[in-house]
């Protein structure tokens, strides 16, 4: 799978590569830094929602959501979770 470089735009990754990038993202994070599964579920919900998210990235502070709400020190800039 290609990494997605800085200049890269999320249209220019396959939806395939895309989904890699976050489960291999999570996998590679310590399970102690992660958040239960229906805990980070619950905060998706509220992020599906929210009119800041475009591509699965927070136009708000720039993060991947599905990885911002599994960590145990995610925030919502919005504090919406």
């Amino acid at each position: 799978m290609p990494k997605p470089c800085r200049r890269c735009l999320l249209k220019d990754i396959s939806k395939e590569d895309y989904e890699k990038f976050i489960v291999d993202g999570l996998k590679a994070l310590p399970e102690a830094d992660l958040v239960a599964e229906d805990i980070a579920s619950s905060r998706l919900s509220v992020c599906k929602e929210c009119d800041k998210i475009n591509q699965g990235t927070c136009l708000a502070c720039g993060c991947f959501v599905e990885i911002r709400a599994s960590l145990k020190k995610g925030r919502c800039p919005y504090s919406k979770w």
